[in-house]
């Protein structure tokens, strides 16, 4: 008897989890295994515990479809009550028992023979490596996985004063009385120093100066708390919920569905700039309006930070670094300034996939990366040459509003690839390099006519390609549609000649549906005493046709 199929998802962050919630509440299926390299779920919720934390879009939004939360306290959640809420769905959906803790996947390589993939995890704590075997892999490291330290300033190993990146964020950090140096303005993810500086300043002890390279856009985010009666509307008319998830994609999702005229932008593009100048020190003008146009980097979601400027404890560095000393930081005019405590707000590497991952004739993410110019990917999710391998927040799923939805229809999108390799109908499907050549294609085309290629950030491969390898340049309905079913013709199915006779029948079964609709439509007519004329013009025309 031939053994169940087995699923290994990398990761329990979102994405790990909302697929293996939905292998378990949709089939039924519980032969998986989730690695995960700390020892708690959440991914950026867990890792990302700087004051201040929170969503930057509306937490009703950023929930999953299937486990709507009426309680939030506020429109944007903060980190400790986001991961509360993903911890409980691990609970309720009894994922504890599948998750590995403190181990992290070194390595997947698939054997053709087996059609499996051989799979080396470690242990963090003893790095005691372990093997293990699965059918099917599941990428749920997130894009933002591996936190940039900027190690091409001199001297960054020197200092003596503590010193880390904002995602590493040390637990009982005392600051209070201590100067604070934070480098680094932008936004990648959910890690913005936009959230945690207005904390740190609140203590008027702690002194933070924050030096920028180059500015960015903002616009105004408040968190508004829901009162006890939306709470209990929320919970207790029926709709109401969705529709004000509803009202929250369509407001963010419109401007993508009609694109805005050039002086639309124009106008959006003043308000940024007013709004900046209305509400920082005269002093920082000059450096804080942005050269480059709005989108262009992500906007930063602004909750306290620009009301934090004028603060006599808060002061902006646009100087430049020219190295980094034993006791802090000497810029590029010449001035020495002394810090207690260093914050690397900058962001994440996102062109390198973190994971060894071998498929056919020796193929590589990281390889297939590279040949390409960077992150490359079939709808962010497939990549050629690598069988029964899904990708959550793969290449080009990237959009500033829309995070956990993308990676919602992706599950989606994955378990109908999935199914018929647990159902034995088939034992892999690969992706086909003309038609992600295709799609890709289509994608950069798009992205080369958008604002995107204005500017560089972090959503641009390095190494001379500048490849733009994050962005989805269209509105995540159009994500939703593209991936609601797969198109079978861009898939190669290995050992399905069960499958192939399945499809076989659905496609007879489909058109069989067609012709009886068709037949019972007709003589629905016929018997009718209030369309005989139609169906004497039908005759004719059928006698006309045939």
């Amino acid at each position: 008897m031939q053994s169940q199929p087995r699923v290994v998802i990398i990761g329990a962050g979102v994405g790990g989890l909302s697929l293996a919630i939905a292998l378990k509440s949709r089939f039924g299926f519980r032969n998986f295994t989730i690695y995960e390299k700390a020892d708690e779920v959440g991914g950026c919720w867990r890792a990302n515990t700087y004051p201040g934390c929170s969503s930057d879009v509306e937490i009703h939004w950023y929930s999953l479809s299937s486990d709507l939360n009426p309680n939030w306290n506020k429109s944007h959640g903060l980190q400790p009550e986001i991961q509360d809420y993903w911890i409980s769905l691990a609970k309720k959906y009894g994922l504890y028992p599948h998750l590995v803790f403190d181990t992290k996947v070194i390595s997947a390589e698939w054997n053709d023979d087996q059609s499996s993939y051989t799979i080396i995890a470690e242990e963090v704590l003893t790095g005691k490596r372990i093997t293990d075997t699965a059918q099917i892999v599941i990428s749920a490291v997130g894009i933002l996985e591996i936190p940039r330290i900027p190690y091409e300033i001199p001297g960054i190993e020197t200092f003596k004063g503590i010193s880390f990146h904002s995602a590493a964020w040390p637990r009982g950090l005392d600051l209070r009385h201590k100067r604070v140096a934070v480098i680094g303005n932008a936004s990648s993810g959910y890690l913005t120093n936009a959230q945690f500086v207005p904390y740190l300043a609140a203590d008027p002890s702690v002194y933070v100066v924050n030096f920028i390279r180059t500015p960015v856009w903002f616009n105004t985010r408040p968190h508004i708390p829901y009162s006890d009666t939306a709470k209990w509307a929320f919970a207790n008319i029926p709709f109401m919920m969705r529709l004000h998830r509803a009202y929250i994609m369509y407001k963010f999702d419109s401007p993508l569905l009609w694109p805005q005229s050039a002086a639309a932008r124009e106008r959006h593009r003043r308000a940024l700039r007013q709004y900046i100048l209305d509400s920082t020190p005269s002093k920082y003008h000059d450096d804080l309006i942005p050269t480059h146009p709005p989108g262009c980097k992500r906007t930063v979601a602004d909750s306290g930070y620009i009301k934090s400027l004028s603060l006599p404890n808060v002061a902006l560095n646009f100087d430049g670094i020219v190295h980094i000393a034993e006791n802090g930081i000497l810029t590029k005019k010449g001035e020495e300034l002394p810090f207690d405590i260093i914050v690397y707000a900058t962001g994440f590497i996102g062109d390198k996939y973190p994971v060894h991952v071998k498929g056919l004739n020796g193929t590589t993410v990281q390889g297939y990366y590279d040949a390409h110019g960077g992150p490359t990917g079939y709808l962010g999710t497939a990549i050629p040459g690598i069988p029964n391998f899904y990708m959550l927040a793969g290449p080009n799923t990237g959009t500033s509003t829309s995070t956990l939805f993308v990676e919602e229809v992706q599950v989606s999108y994955a378990l109908q690839l999935v199914k018929p390799v647990l159902d034995g109908l088939v034992s892999a499907f690969t992706v086909k390099a003309d038609a992600t050549d295709a799609y890709n294609a289509k994608l950069q085309e798009r992205l080369s006519r958008s604002v995107h290629m204005q500017c560089y950030s972090w959503q641009r491969s390095g190494g001379g390609t500048g490849k733009i390898f994050n962005p989805f340049p269209w509105a995540v309905t159009i994500w939703w549609w593209w991936l609601r079913r797969p198109n079978w013709a861009h898939y190669t199915a290995m050992g399905g000649d069960k499958w192939v006779r399945r499809r076989a029948m659905h496609k007879m079964f489909g058109v069989f549906k067609v012709f009886a609709f068709a037949l019972l439509s007709v003589a629905y007519v016929r018997r009718s005493a209030l369309l005989p004329l139609l169906y004497e013009r039908l005759r004719e025309l059928g006698k006309t046709i045939f």
